[in-house]
């Protein structure tokens, strides 16, 4: 049974829609759920009495803790735990498997070799999925100047990966 929580200016009625919305960005439900949670309790512990937009306050509360969750994250870690099951699951190969972390290895590398913005606009537009007026908002750029950062990313790492290719 669900406990009853107080109504808190209207932050509940926001649940389906924050969880619906991060299980799509996530593509996991579970994950969305907990950072829904997280999302709350942030909420509940803050002064939340002069919020005027309780779902505006709590998409911006979510997405600021998914990005500092993904900046805590090993990325190392998730890029060879993502490269060991593409690499189980497609073939069970040992040879396609250490290609997958060669891949992954290079891949942190040269992203680190990078400027910060280009670095934030990849993962922010190819991994959280925010689309380029997002990130331009977020950096306080233009679309086309993130556009810039994104095809400077992208040229950097088929340059640095070229070679990897056989």
């Amino acid at each position: 049974m669900t406990p009853k929580l107080p109504r808190r200016h209207g932050f509940f009625e926001h649940y389906e829609e924050l969880v619906g919305t991060w299980t799509r960005r996530l593509r996991n439900r579970q994950q969305a759920e907990d950072l829904a949670h997280d999302t709350f309790v942030r909420v509940l512990e803050s002064d939340s009495a002069a919020i005027e937009q309780p779902r505006a306050y709590l998409h911006q509360t979510a997405r600021n803790i998914a990005v500092d969750g993904y900046r805590r994250e090993d990325r190392r870690g998730a890029m060879e735990s993502e490269a060991i099951d593409h690499s189980v699951s497609s073939s069970g190969d040992p040879e396609h498997f250490m290609q997958a972390i060669q891949l992954a290895d290079s891949i942190e590398r040269a992203l680190t070799e990078l400027p910060v913005n280009c670095r934030k606009v990849f993962v922010w537009q190819k991994i959280e999925g925010l689309t380029q007026a997002e990130i331009a908002e977020r950096l306080g750029l233009s679309k086309n100047m993130v556009e810039k950062y994104m095809i400077r990313t992208l040229r950097h790492l088929r340059d640095r990966l070229d070679g990897l290719q056989s």
